[in-house]
């Protein structure tokens, strides 16, 4: 029964065709019994095939199809044709008109010619129905409300579809700002994965390599020494899987993972223990906080903690073998600001652009991010006499 309608469905021509076929034999046999003169009878056939075509092109060609009906009408007015049964598909191509796809004005001027349908008949052949002008009247206007009620389904129908076609395509539109949405969502997720991994990356590789270095060099000379570095190394190794196996747990399942092997998010308070790190991987780190320390949101002590973490491993990195460091923290009423400085050489000047030289330089460009994220100001550059200077300053959010 589906496959049926389908078919009906996409061949509607042909549906409309075969009642046109039908509805053309029955108006025939009606002209053959019309009680008229054989003249008009003749001139009938005319009516009942172009209102049977009328049936059949409705849908396809629907504004041909009402000319069509049109002058059929005022053809029998013009020669006194009498109604028939064949006059139905006024009714029909008035419902496809207003229904269909056509211009506004259109459907308004099929709506007035079969308004003014009845009462042009009437006053072309007159009323035969009532005993008073009263009578006639109403009769009239009795045989107005078929027209009307045609007209007023089919406008129905084409509001429907409109409001039908509106919800598709409103759907669609939903559908692919959702998909945006997603894939706006999925490059920050990525975003932050890649800071993360980069920072938890960079900071204790750093450390090790240092160490590392440190060791080898000590070895022979200074045993102890090189077995306090191997310590350093093993421990900065354990914090650093620690961290990646929160990162990876977060991803599997979408939520942080309860056990001793993971670490929670670092926050300010860690910032005493990263610089204590530091300085036993032989950088020496001035450490000042100003303020009353309190309990900051969670995302500015992470963004706070991240950004002295990538400065640290700068320094580290392009200050130099005899560069010191500074680290001071600020709390505002509205705000946290950090300052962090060396005095080393400083890495060159393509090293800080966007991008870097070579792919380098991505670990300011997190930073930046983070500090997007939490709304607060970046400043970094060389400082004046040598050196590397970071500024931010981290918006309290009130939730």
């Amino acid at each position: 029964m589906q496959r049926l309608y389908d078919f009906l469905r996409r061949h509607p021509t042909g549906v409309d065709s075969f009642w046109a076929v039908f509805f053309c034999g029955l108006s025939l046999l009606n002209v053959a019994t019309l009680s008229t003169s054989t003249t008009l009878r003749f001139a009938s056939v005319p009516v009942a095939l172009a209102m049977s075509a009328v049936v059949a092109l409705r849908r396809k060609w629907t504004r041909p199809a009402f000319w069509l009906t049109l002058g059929a009408g005022l053809y029998q007015l013009v020669l006194g044709i009498p109604a028939q049964f064949a006059d139905f598909a006024m009714l029909v191509i008035l419902f496809t008109v207003a229904a269909g796809d056509v211009p506004r004005w259109v459907s308004r001027t099929a709506l007035g010619a079969g308004l003014l349908a009845s009462p042009l008949y009437f006053l072309r052949f007159g009323v035969d129905k009532g005993s008073g002008t009263t009578d006639e009247v109403l009769f009239t206007l009795f045989v107005i409300v078929p027209f009307a009620l045609a007209w007023v389904m089919g406008d129905s129908l084409r509001t429907r579809r409109a409001y039908y076609a509106q919800l598709i395509e409103r759907n669609e539109r939903l559908e692919n700002q959702r998909e945006a949405q997603a894939k706006v969502a999925v490059a920050a997720e990525r975003a932050r994965i890649a800071r993360e991994l980069h920072d938890v990356v960079a900071h204790n590789v750093s450390v090790m390599v240092v160490q590392a270095d440190g060791a080898a060099y000590v070895m022979d000379v200074a045993p102890d020494q090189a077995k306090e570095a191997l310590q350093t190394i093993s421990g900065t190794g354990r914090q650093a899987l620690a961290e990646m196996r929160r990162l990876l747990g977060v991803l599997r399942t979408g939520e942080p993972q309860e056990s001793e092997d993971y670490v929670p998010q670092p926050d300010v308070e860690q910032i005493e223990f990263l610089v204590e790190q530091v300085r036993a991987a032989g950088l020496a780190v001035d450490f000042e906080v100003e303020g009353a320390p309190r309990k900051l949101p969670s995302g500015v002590e992470l963004t706070a903690y991240r950004i002295v973490q990538e400065a640290l491993t700068n320094t580290r990195k392009h200050g130099g073998p005899d560069a010191r460091a500074s680290v001071r923290l600020v709390y505002f009423d509205d705000g946290l600001g950090l300052l962090i400085e060396d005095d080393g050489r400083g890495a060159a000047h393509e090293l800080y652009e966007d991008g870097g030289a070579d792919g380098a330089g991505h670990g300011l460009i997190g930073m930046r991010e983070r500090i997007g994220m939490v709304g607060g100001t970046l400043d970094t550059g060389p400082r004046p006499g040598g050196g590397f200077r970071i500024s931010a300053l981290l918006p309290l959010k009130k939730s």
